[in-house]
């Protein structure tokens, strides 16, 4: 049977992303939001209006995701935050493996002696894996990732295609 082949240089190239997240890795968080927009510029409701069609849509996006990119970063942040508060359960599990991990890195390796039981290391980690992936299943984690992609793109994409570019930019546009 043939390898089906994905073409990701042509959905990339054609949604114009190919260098949009080179920098991302190489920035410190705090001068990836020492751009951060005001408030009031990024819900001015003076400037939203409806794309008249696609290419108008290409350039808000293209534009407004350069432009809003750390006001993304928050309210995706937000939402992320949002999720956990709501998912008690994932909430409890991501404390309970990285408290557990820690608490397992504390030891550096040598055995937990609680008085009439003796375990090692890898006995821990081996408890504390039977616990936590019946506890995964329980609490839904993908479910709850699959809600964080579709609720970020939907609010983040909307605003970038509904938010019209400032007049300034349409000036230098036209120059060139």
């Amino acid at each position: 049977m043939s390898r089906i082949n994905i073409p990701l240089d042509a959905i990339t190239s054609r949604l114009n992303l190919s260098g949009r997240f080179d920098g991302i890795r190489t920035q410190s968080l705090g001068s990836r939001f020492s751009n951060l927009k005001p408030i009031g510029e990024f819900l001015d409701v003076k400037r939203v209006s409806k794309p008249q069609n696609f290419g108008e849509v290409q350039s808000r996006v293209n534009y407004n995701l350069g432009y809003f990119s750390s006001n993304y970063a928050v309210v995706f942040v937000m939402l992320s935050i949002y999720s956990l508060l709501t998912n008690l359960k994932l909430l409890f599990l991501i404390f309970l493996v990285v408290g557990g991990m820690y608490g397992i890195g504390k030891l550096q390796g040598q055995d937990l002696d609680v008085g009439f039981v003796r375990a090692t290391t890898s006995q821990l980690y081996t408890v504390l894996i039977c616990i936590s992936v019946p506890l995964a299943f329980i609490s839904s984690p993908l479910a709850t990732v699959l809600w964080l992609i579709g609720a970020s793109g939907v609010s983040i994409l909307g605003h970038a295609a509904f938010m019209d570019k400032p007049i300034e930019s349409a000036f230098s546009e036209e120059a060139v």
